[in-house]
C-alpha cells in the first residue's frame, strides 16, 4: 500500500478499541505536502482525529520516530507549550503497515510565508513573530525531569553529535559530490563552540510551518512535528528560525532574503534574539555563524534524504524530487558563512 491510502476497515476496529467514544464510519484524507511523516485527517461519528505514520519501505536508520514524537507530544500536555492532545501509539505494523499514532485535530491555520500576507497590518505581523518566539521560550523552559523526559536524549555535546549524525544521514543518501557538503563535514567539527552545559528540549525543526496558529488571532495553538525532537542545546532550534529567513524568496524556500523588515512590521534577527535571551534568561550569544551553518548543513543533509526516497520510490510528497535540487544552494550559503 503506498503513503497516500489507509487500509480503512482495519484501522476504524483499531480505533474503537484504542480511543475512548470512537464511533461511526471512517473516512481518510491526506494532508497536502510534507516530506516525511505521511499525516492523515480521519472523520468519524462528527469528530476528527489527526493520524501521523512511518511510511512503508526501506528507511534510514532512526527517522521517522514516530513513537518519540507521541511520547513528547504526550509530556507537554500539562506544560506552556501548546500541542494537540494524545490519544493511542500503534506499534503493530500489521494495523495498516507501519507504527503510526493518532491525536486530537485542532482547527486553526498553518501559515507558509514568513512575510505574513495574513496579518492584518504590521502591530498584528509583529505580534505573529512575537507568538513564535514566545513559544520557542516556552519550550526552552520545560523542565524536562519534571514532564518525564530526562532520558529522551543524550546529555551534553549536542552540536557534536548533530553533526555526526546529519554527516551519516548525508552519507546515507549521498548521490554525488557536492564540494560545499565536503567543506562543511570538515568546518563544523574543526570549529564547534565548547559545550556550555546547556541542555533543554528542542524541537529539532521549528520553523513557521509547524506551527498552527489560532483561526484569526496571532496566537500559537499548536506546536507540530516532533520528528526531530530529542534532548539538546537550544540555540539549535533559534538558528533554525533565524536560517530559515536567510533562505531568498522563491517558490521552494520562502525566505526574507532582500525584504525590509522595519517596513513590513517584521523584526530583525538581532531584535528577535535579544527578546528570546529575555525570556530565557540568556545573557547573548556567541559564535551565532557556527549555529546558522550547522542549520543551513543540516537542511541539505534532509534535503539530500528527500532527494535519495524520491529516488527510491518512497518519498511522501510529489515535490520531493525538485525539493532535492535545494542541497547545492543551502550548503554554498553555510559555507560563505563561514568565508
Amino acid at each position: 500500500m503506498s503513503t497516500q491510502q489507509l487500509d480503512i476497515s482495519r484501522l476504524a476496529d483499531y480505533l474503537r478499541e484504542h480511543v475512548p467514544g470512537f464511533s461511526g464510519e471512517l473516512t481518510a484524507e491526506k494532508f497536502a505536502g510534507g516530506q516525511s511523516n505521511p499525516t492523515f485527517k480521519l472523520t468519524a461519528g462528527g469528530t476528527s482525529y489527526v493520524l501521523r505514520r512511518k511510511p512503508p519501505g526501506e528507511l534510514l536508520p532512526s527517522a521517522h520516530a514516530v513513537d518519540r514524537e507521541y511520547r513528547v507530544i504526550t509530556a507537554l500536555g500539562g506544560t506552556d507549550v501548546p500541542v494537540p492532545r494524545t490519544y493511542a501509539l500503534c506499534e503493530d505494523e500489521s494495523v495498516i503497515g507501519s507504527m503510526f499514532y493518532v491525536m486530537e485535530y485542532m482547527d486553526g491555520r498553518i501559515l507558509w510565508d514568513p512575510l505574513l500576507p495574513e496579518a492584518r497590518d504590521n502591530d498584528e505581523r509583529a505580534a505573529y513573530y512575537d507568538a513564535m518566539n514566545r513559544t520557542m521560550a516556552a519550550l526552552h523552559n520545560v523542565d524536562v525531569d519534571a514532564v518525564g523526559l530526562s532520558d529522551y536524549g543524550k546529555p551534553g555535546n549536542y552540536f557534536e553529535r548533530q553533526v555526526g549524525r546529519w554527516t551519516k544521514q548525508y552519507r546515507a543518501s549521498e548521490m554525488e559530490r557536492i564540494e560545499a557538503m565536503e567543506t562543511l563535514i570538515d568546518w563544523l567539527p574543526a570549529n564547534m563552540p565548547a559545550d556550555d552545559g546547556t541542555v533543554s528540549l528542542v524541537h529539532g525543526d521549528y520553523r513557521l510551518d509547524n506551527m498552527m496558529f489560532h483561526p484569526d488571532k496571532p496566537e500559537v495553538i499548536a506546536l507540530l512535528d516532533w520528528e526531530l525532537s530529542t534532548l539538546g542545546h537550544p540555540l539549535a532550534d533559534l538558528a533554525n528560525q533565524c536560517m530559515a529567513w536567510m533562505l531568498p524568496r522563491d517558490s521552494s524556500m520562502k525566505g526574507l532574503a532582500g525584504v525590509d523588515r522595519k517596513a513590513m512590521g517584521i523584526p530583525t534577527d538581532e531584535e528577535y534574539i535579544a527578546r528570546y535571551c529575555e525570556r530565557t534568561g540568556r545573557s547573548g550569544i556567541d559564535n551565532w555563524n557556527f549555529y546558522l551553518a550547522f542549520s543551513l548543513f543540516r537542511l541539505a543533509a534532509i534535503v539530500q534524504g528527500i532527494r535519495k526516497r524520491a529516488e527510491i520510490g518512497t518519498a511522501s510528497s510529489a515535490e520531493a524530487d525538485s525539493r532535492g535540487n535545494l542541497v547545492h544552494p543551502l550548503s554554498a550559503m553555510a559555507v560563505e558563512l563561514i568565508d
